[in-house]
């Protein structure tokens, strides 16, 4: 993001983990990471089905052979919601724990963000006050983040999202102090994702690579990363899907390299209409995503569309003597194929959507804090009708 003064622009500014790895396996380096932070007591934060299906356990496994003293918070719900997050202070004060082990996906480790921000800065504990930029004074309990799906990249980004269920509304929060200090992406622990999981957390790794080329705050380097992101997820998500491990390996990368852009600078309008539809109809926030993204696109495309070329060629596509409209429409297309092979849905109607809540789910999208990066001025009217054409 950029950081200004008086309105005067100083610096453009990246945050990332102290320190990451990557391969399958990777989580090796788990007990070496805790022994030498000197960490005492491990609060583990996953969800029941990863301990039922030998996902967590592996990690379990790998923390009882270095000795390492820990207790699990199992509880993580996908969407998370606020009485879920307070399950997991709570647990957090009874352990005494030092540090926290995050192991699951986007809503796992947000939730362990959550939990971690919380008991450094307790006066935060009704978590609504979170949402946006929060002054927050000290940096989270130390997280180190082990994610299993391929998407959200949430174990490289300063962001965290929960629900507020009585408000029945996302709360995006985004804090430098949340991020993990050690991301281990280990393709085995990703393994063991059901087909749906894999394309809709892959899809919401294209969406992040996408919105944030093309949000307000770009620049230079996080379009580095963006481009590189979407030319791995184009060529490799399919076959990722299929449980090709090369595939895979190339997904885990793809998805933490859009974290490292989008993180800095912000998203757009899918990932506002996404986070409504996720917490109205409780729709995986993958999903989500990939059914707004090619309209979405195909309407900021009318004001940015010299940003479309360089996307196609991401994606392997000839745009030579092409016009930027035909770059636009080629992007689109080829990102409703991939949907279309991947076989999610593509249309609100599908999912059971009413259009009677448009009204009331675009005016919290227009408040939520991604749009203000959307490089289109949006109103409420411009999301019902996005909305409409999505249906």
């Amino acid at each position: 993001m950029r950081i200004e003064n008086g309105g005067r622009k100083l610096a453009n500014r990246i945050i990332l983990n102290e320190t990451s790895y990557f391969g399958w396996n990777a989580r090796e380096h788990l007990v070496p990471e805790i022994q030498k932070r000197q960490f005492k007591k491990i609060l583990v934060v996953t969800d029941e089905t990863l301990m039922k299906c030998d996902v967590a356990s592996k990690v379990i496994d790998a923390l009882k052979d270095g000795n390492i003293s820990f207790e699990v918070f199992d509880k993580v719900k996908p969407n998370p919601t606020i009485k879920n997050c307070h399950d997991g202070i709570d647990a957090c004060k009874k352990t005494g724990a030092d540090a926290i082990v995050a192991v699951g996906g986007g809503s796992v480790i947000d939730t362990a963000k959550c939990i971690g921000i919380v008991i450094n800065n307790p006066e935060f504990y009704d978590i609504n006050s979170l949402e946006g930029t929060a002054d927050t004074k000290n940096k989270s309990l130390p997280i180190i983040a082990l994610p299993t799906t391929a998407g959200t990249a949430a174990e490289v980004t300063i962001n965290y999202v929960i629900t507020d269920e009585e408000n029945v509304v996302k709360r995006v929060c985004v804090d430098p102090n949340d991020i993990p200090i050690v991301s281990i992406i280990d393709t085995e622990l990703m393994s063991g994702m059901p087909r749906m999981t894999a394309a809709a957390t892959g899809l919401d790794a294209l969406t992040h690579a996408m919105e944030g080329y093309i949000t307000a705050a770009h620049w230079e380097m996080t379009d580095m990363f963006h481009l590189k992101s979407m030319e791995l997820t184009y060529r490799n998500l399919v076959s990722a899907v299929d449980k090709d491990k090369e595939a895979m390996d190339m997904m885990g990368l793809s998805q933490y390299i859009a974290g490292m852009g989008f993180s800095n600078v912000g998203l757009g309008i899918v990932h506002s209409m996404a986070h409504q539809l996720g917490a109205t109809y409780d729709v995986a926030h993958g999903i989500a995503c990939s059914l707004f993204l090619p309209y979405v696109l195909e309407w900021n495309g009318e004001v940015v569309k010299s940003r479309f070329r360089d996307m196609a060629k991401a994606f392997g596509l000839h745009v030579d003597e092409r016009s930027d409209e035909v770059c636009v429409s080629l992007v689109v297309n080829a990102v409703r194929d991939l949907e279309t092979r991947l076989g999610v849905p593509q249309h609100l109607n599908e999912l059971g959507v009413k259009k009677e809540d448009f009204e009331v789910m675009a005016e919290k999208a227009l408040q939520d804090p991604c749009t203000g990066g959307n490089p289109r001025e949006v109103t409420k009217e411009d999301i019902i009708m996005l909305m409409e054409r999505a249906y």
